[in-house]
């Protein structure tokens, strides 16, 4: 059953990396590097750093909905 959820999470994880890779638009780029984090968490927890990723897990929600807002606001 492990095997199957890291595979899930490799593949969501090389999913953002790419799209984020592939996006030209900023807006669009911070969105694909929140998925790229949503695949790397899991990782983070199954190696024991349970504290790193609850740390990760609230900030970088955080930072990705201010730095959204900071780029729509320069992009008008």
């Amino acid at each position: 059953m492990t095997d199957i959820l890291f595979l899930i999470f490799s593949v969501i994880a090389v999913l953002g990396a790419s799209a984020t890779a592939i996006q030209k638009d900023p807006y669009d780029k911070l969105i694909s590097l929140g998925v790229l984090f949503a695949g790397i968490i899991p990782f983070v927890a199954f190696a024991g750093y349970l504290d790193v990723s609850i740390a990760i897990s609230l900030i970088i929600p955080m930072t990705t909905i201010i730095l959204l807002q900071a780029v729509w606001r320069c992009g008008k």
